[in-house]
């Protein structure tokens, strides 16, 4: 298979970030299947990405026109068999779990096409964890997105077995829906921005934890020394809580590191009250106007 062959793409997972990833591949001209569980979770995230397509046309110079024609490309599916026909490249963003994307991949390797390439955009996990659960280990590699509206750096991350075309066509796709791709010689936790980015969480998390200082006091430190317009909370806020909560807290499962089950704790209590963050409208903040936005934050004026 070529760039030029790839035409029709399937995004499994319809939440936050299968949304953003399906915008995009239409707004670039590629015809696109959501697929889920049922129909409901599925109309929902079509009204999201409806609200949000205007927005990611500007980010991608496109017009209200070829917007309304991307749109027109995206179609809804929650039969598996249906979703798969035809599809050239699929980009799966369902929950954090080795298991559960080794059996939704193993699920659509019998359905697919055997030219089809599978791309996983975990954020925590590596592809070796479910590569061979699925029948088709060269033809997976990572096509990690970030939050599309902020940047456009992709990483593409191969684990042992990915075949070289595979890596290859991956970053050609990336290349062909306006992203920037950062190329992994190997697997590695958290990617490259990642791998610093939790580090950062991490120990914010850990100052919150242990009470050293409130929220937005570690906010107002990190945004004043090194004049960002957001600190970590308010960045945790935009990722989605339960998203962050789910890597803390498997790597402090796995790793039975003390100080991570902790960060986990703290997490926990905001996601069991239902705060999540930007998308449910309050999280560490309050929006759509978070106290971080405002121009005296820093200064505590």
């Amino acid at each position: 298979m070529k760039i030029d062959d790839i035409r029709r793409v399937l995004i499994l997972g319809s939440g936050t970030m299968g949304q953003q990833i399906g915008l995009v591949c239409a707004l670039h001209g590629f015809d696109v299947v959501l697929y889920d569980l049922n129909q409901e979770i599925l109309s929902k995230a079509m009204e999201r990405m409806r609200r949000k397509a205007s927005k990611m046309a500007q980010t991608y110079g496109v017009d209200e026109e070829q917007t309304k024609k991307a749109l027109a490309r995206i179609t809804l599916s929650d039969n598996p068999a249906q979703a798969a026909k035809d599809v050239d490249i699929i980009s799966e963003s369902v929950p954090e779990e080795p298991r559960l994307k080794g059996k939704i991949f193993a699920q659509f390797h019998e359905l697919c096409g055997k030219e089809t390439i599978f791309t996983t955009n975990t954020s925590s996990l590596l592809p070796s964890q479910f590569a061979d659960a699925f029948g088709r280990p060269e033809k997976l590699c990572a096509l990690h997105f970030h939050d599309t509206a902020m940047t456009r750096i992709v990483d593409v991350m191969p684990h042992s077995g990915t075949s070289e075309e595979t890596l290859h066509l991956v970053k050609a796709f990336a290349e062909r829906i306006g992203q920037i791709a950062i190329v992994l010689n190997k697997e590695h936790n958290g990617y490259v921005f990642n791998n610093m980015f939790m580090a950062l969480l991490d120990s914010a998390l850990k100052l919150a934890s242990k009470n050293v200082a409130p929220v937005q006091e570690i906010d107002r430190a990190w945004m004043g020394v090194m004049h960002t317009f957001i600190g970590p909370f308010g960045l945790m806020d935009s990722v989605g809580l339960d998203t962050v909560y789910k890597i803390t807290d498997y790597w402090a499962q796995t790793l039975n590191n003390p100080q991570a089950k902790a960060n986990a704790a703290f997490l926990k209590s905001y996601v069991e009250q239902g705060k999540l963050g930007a998308k449910t409208g309050e999280g560490f903040y309050k929006y759509p106007n978070p106290d971080f936005v405002k121009p005296d934050f820093v200064s505590g004026k």
